[in-house]
């Protein structure tokens, strides 16, 4: 795509049509660059690909790039385009037709049951946003203890409010660079969630021996594997530690998103990931994958039409802040419009993209 329809699309003048026109074409040209003509040959790709991630040096390449595209734009903006509990990740339909506050929730409590979560517990929301998932357990489990770790000052400024307001005392907000954070020494959790963060890291060999150190210890004498086989469960849910992560991803195949892309990579996911189905099957040194569930990627399309609808609702007020916020930066008002506009193309993006061949892409 060339730079002056990347201009069209920050002055908002092409029309939405056009723009998922283009957008569903460009999206077919990613998925037949990452098709190789035959399993083999794909599957040995993958394989490179995995190799070349577990040698990377960092877990993530660029964390201050996703608090500069995502994180930590105006935390009123990005709230105006959200549901009433601001998640910023996928929500469940199951029927196609519920609303964003009836998704957010179905979609929360599905990670307490996935999770096997319980009162009187420590839990730690990895990668935690602007607060959906920490404050709705802070609320539902008041006798746990909720840690959230994020990467941006205003999501921890914006969550802490919340609480504050609502009189939740159980929750603790971190922030942290996942690249560098550690806990202080035998400090535990019995569940860890993280929801849509992995996108943004690389290393996941990294990254997942580092998170197992924060997972409580299993008794001795006692074996995960074993357990869970007996199970019908996870495993024992009271003795068990159990990390659980919600990624988006390809069905069958991993790829990096690079600056020379194009558009997303650029103004959106630099340094980010598109993770493929089974990829943690190939990092299990540190964790063992014990169950796995999958979604259509219709329940990403609704979501982010969802937000494009509630985008366009709060336009008045959405250019009011970020124009603000331009000129406290010492920008153009106009770059206030421009982010306006990329938001709106990316939440095209994500409605198109995930609603690829009815979401099984």
């Amino acid at each position: 795509m060339s730079s002056f329809v990347y201009g069209l699309l920050d002055r908002g003048i092409l029309p939405d049509f056009l723009v998922r026109r283009g957008i569903r074409s460009l999206c077919r040209v990613r998925l037949g660059e990452i098709d190789h003509g035959s399993l083999e040959k794909n599957h040995a790709e993958k394989l490179n690909w995995i190799e070349g991630v577990k040698s990377r040096s960092t877990i993530a390449d660029v964390p201050e790039k996703a608090n500069e595209q995502h994180y930590e734009v105006p935390t009123e903006f990005i709230l105006s385009t959200l549901g009433p509990r601001a998640k910023y990740s996928s929500c469940l339909f199951p029927t196609g037709t519920e609303t964003i506050e009836q998704a957010e929730v179905l979609m929360l409590e599905s990670y307490c049951e996935k999770s096997q979560l319980r009162d009187n517990i420590d839990i730690l929301d990895l990668g935690c946003g602007w607060g959906s998932l920490s404050l709705f357990l802070a609320e539902k489990y008041p006798n746990s203890r909720i840690t959230g770790l994020s990467n941006s000052k205003t999501q921890k400024a914006h969550i802490d409010s919340i609480a504050a307001a609502k009189g939740i005392a159980n929750l603790t907000i971190i922030t942290g660079d996942v690249n560098f954070f550690e806990f202080p020494q035998e400090t535990y959790f019995d569940r860890i969630l993280s929801i849509e963060m992995f996108e943004h890291m690389k290393n996941y060999e990294v990254l997942l021996k580092k998170v197992s150190t924060w997972l409580r210890p299993r008794p001795e004498g006692q074996d995960a594997v074993e357990r869970a086989s007996s199970s019908s469960n996870l495993g024992s849910a009271d003795n068990e530690s159990l990390l659980f992560i919600h990624i988006f991803c390809h069905r069958s195949t991993p790829y990096h998103f690079e600056e020379e892309d194009g558009w997303m990579a650029q103004n959106f996911f630099s340094g980010g990931t598109m993770p493929s189905f089974d990829l943690f099957l190939y990092f299990q040194s540190h964790v063992t994958l014990v169950k796995s569930w999958y979604l259509s990627g219709t329940h990403y399309s609704r979501t982010a039409e969802h937000w494009l609808k509630l985008q366009d609702a709060h336009a008045r007020e959405g250019l009011t802040v970020l124009r603000a916020d331009a000129a406290k930066q010492g920008k153009r008002e106009i770059d206030g419009d421009i982010l306006f506009n990329r938001f709106r193309v990316f939440y095209l993006a994500v409605a198109e993209f995930f609603n690829l061949d009815g979401g099984e892409q």
